[in-house]
């Protein structure tokens, strides 16, 4: 019996292209760029399952091509906006993706972000390696503590929790969330989580305001001009969710004018482009899609990938399917 046609549309971690080619026919994307719809849709007429990344975009035309002979596609990441998910249903392919696994890496880096802006990180390296530091100054790189600040978090999922459990305990903030529905009483205790019920109540008090939330129709350009207007003039901007959460030209305009002011950027509307006037800035912190770029955790995004291929090609329900 031949084994399984899979494509990887960009390189994985060896051990995860050597755990797959042994067990299928793989194909791996040895150019390491984002196939266009020409070749995904070829893809899809040659391949039994592929398995896409965030820097793929699986339309319907993809997914509805004729001819098409993958059943299944077997999403590299937990976020999934970037497949057309109702043409999946429509064609009756298998959709699945990898929950869990991203949460401690994500949680870092927002972390990471948070810290960075607080503190003028980006701000520094610039002007040391511009060779541009005069020296200590008493007045110099001016920044702000964490402790006793407020954290707020637009979504109260896996990654949000964990991120709110680092900067509660580590750094004695208080936290404040919203989110379409109240986690439980318990949840809420382990990190003294209150809950806010609208995205306005939680931006006029936060000093941080961190993004968990799913991108798509629904929350595109949840942060705008006037939502920005709600945030304290002192307040800073994360966002690890998705870059179409935040309208970019607004966010500029805003930490150009003083606003808010700062913001921690990894993930962008229009990636890999950015908004040119962000890029002017320098009170924001802009890092290319690290949040879950461990060793660690992009080789168990992979192994989640397997799983869900192997239950599949099994015969059974694979355990991450969305669609």
């Amino acid at each position: 019996m031949s084994r399984p046609h899979v494509l990887l549309t960009r390189r994985w971690p060896l051990a995860v292209e050597t755990y797959l080619a042994d067990r299928y026919a793989l194909t791996i994307n040895s150019d390491d760029r984002p196939m266009d719809e020409a070749a995904l849709i070829e893809a899809m007429r040659t391949h039994d399952a592929i398995c896409p990344t965030v820097s793929d975009t699986v339309g319907a035309a993809v997914i509805e091509a004729a001819g098409a002979r993958a059943r299944i596609i077997g999403n590299y990441g937990v976020g999934y906006n970037h497949v057309d998910v109702a043409a999946c249903e429509r064609a009756g392919i298998a959709l699945t993706n990898t929950p869990d696994v991203l949460t401690d890496a994500t949680a870092d880096l927002a972390l990471t972000l948070i810290l960075m802006v607080a503190r003028r990180a980006g701000e520094g390296e610039r002007m040391v390696r511009a060779g541009a530091w005069p020296g200590w100054a008493p007045t110099q790189m001016i920044g702000s503590e964490l402790k006793g600040k407020t954290l707020g978090l637009i979504g109260f999922g896996r990654i949000a929790q964990a991120t709110a459990a680092r900067a509660h305990h580590g750094f004695g903030m208080r936290i404040v969330y919203s989110a379409p529905r109240r986690q439980p009483a318990e949840i809420e205790a382990a990190v003294s989580a209150t809950h806010e019920p609208s995205v306005e109540a939680l931006l006029a008090q936060a000093d941080f305001v961190s993004l968990h939330c799913p991108g798509g129709a629904a929350t595109h350009h949840l942060i705008d001009a006037a939502r920005l207007a709600i945030m304290k003039p002192s307040a800073i901007l994360i966002n690890t969710a998705r870059g179409t959460v935040v309208d970019e030209a607004a966010l500029a305009a805003a930490l150009a004018a003083g606003t808010i002011a700062g913001a921690g950027l990894d993930v962008y509307e229009a990636e890999p482009q950015v908004n040119a006037a962000l890029l002017r800035l320098e009170n924001v912190v802009l890092l290319p899609h690290l949040g879950s770029a461990t060793t660690e955790t992009r080789i168990a995004m992979g192994m989640r990938v397997a799983a869900n291929l192997e239950a599949f090609f099994a015969g059974t329900a694979p355990p991450d399917r969305v669609a």
